[in-house]
């Protein structure tokens, strides 16, 4: 009889070997930009191009990724560290190409981990029956150290702001803070609910300016998304803008910024995929310090 370690080895070989996978954080220095809702959208877009795209989702409650699909999220991967369930019952399969895994519970606990944790966390992303070709984290600004090691593990950050004020303000903030705690240099910035792309850059231009005066960031411009309508009125009904209103700004700007994303140049060390993803997010839980982070 087949070893239930051998079957669990073999399971992490498989998925492990796959291709490099692309992972890309979305952040936001206060909630209500409608960052998860982009996510959302811009995930149904890579699906339409053939990807699979796996969600980290920290959001709890009523603001998270699953809502977007009109699905209900039950469990956490706290739920498979504790191996009291086993990863097919947290994952949510909230539509073709689109797989959601809620961490919320688990965030904040990676850098406490005991040698068993770690490797029942190991073992349970082993028995996902695909590896994905995109992880889209959708971070939370609630987590208990200051700012998602998920955040920081993924190579490509994206800082979601609208063009007001406050969220202009905070979105500096939290990549001012970043930036100096973890030596962090490199954002995306997208403009969320711009009255025209001229309005967008205009907004981005303004941060970019006064981060490179102060030498610790350097911006791109990762799009601007306008105000549209469609936008909540597919939200409302728990669907992709683009299946609705395929023709409405927003749909554009959505499958617009999935095709960046997906020419975003990868690190010339990335080759171990989601294992190294996976061990580079728990070194970096390990050595988080709360009080740097807050600094």
């Amino acid at each position: 009889m087949l070893d239930h370690r051998d079957d669990q080895a073999a399971g992490l070989r498989r998925l492990f070997a796959r291709k490099c996978l692309r992972v890309v954080s979305f952040a936001a220095g206060t909630p209500g930009v409608g960052k998860s809702l982009l996510i959302a959208n811009v995930a149904a877009c890579l699906a339409r191009l053939d990807k699979t795209v796996l969600i980290f989702d920290e959001n709890a409650g009523q603001r998270n990724i699953a809502s977007c699909f009109g699905a209900t999220a039950r469990y956490d991967l706290t739920q498979v560290i504790e191996r009291e369930r086993p990863i097919a019952e947290v994952l949510l399969r909230v539509a073709p190409g689109i797989q959601v895994l809620p961490v919320a519970g688990a965030a904040g606990q990676l850098g406490t981990l005991n040698e068993a944790q770690k490797q029942a966390l190991l073992a349970g992303l082993g028995a996902l029956s695909e590896s994905p070709d995109v992880i889209l984290v959708d971070t939370s600004p609630d987590h208990p150290l200051g700012f998602s090691p998920l955040g920081l593990a993924a190579y490509d950050t994206v800082i979601v702001m609208a063009p007001m004020p406050a969220s202009i303000t905070d979105a500096y903030a939290l990549i001012k803070k970043v930036s100096l705690c973890y030596a962090r240099r490199n954002y995306r910035v997208l403009i969320n609910g711009a009255r025209s792309v001229e309005e967008g850059r205009a907004v981005f231009g303004n941060v970019a300016r006064v981060t490179h005066s102060r030498h610790f960031a350097r911006l791109e411009f990762a799009g601007c998304v306008p105000f549209d309508d469609h936008l909540q009125r597919a939200a409302a009904l728990c669907q992709p803008v683009g299946d609705l209103y395929p023709d409405s700004p927003a749909a554009d700007a959505c499958r617009a910024l999935a095709g960046e994303l997906l020419g975003w140049q990868l690190p010339e060390n990335e080759s171990g995929g989601l294992e190294q993803f996976v061990q580079h997010l728990l070194h970096l839980s390990r050595h988080i310090d709360p009080v740097a982070i807050y600094a």
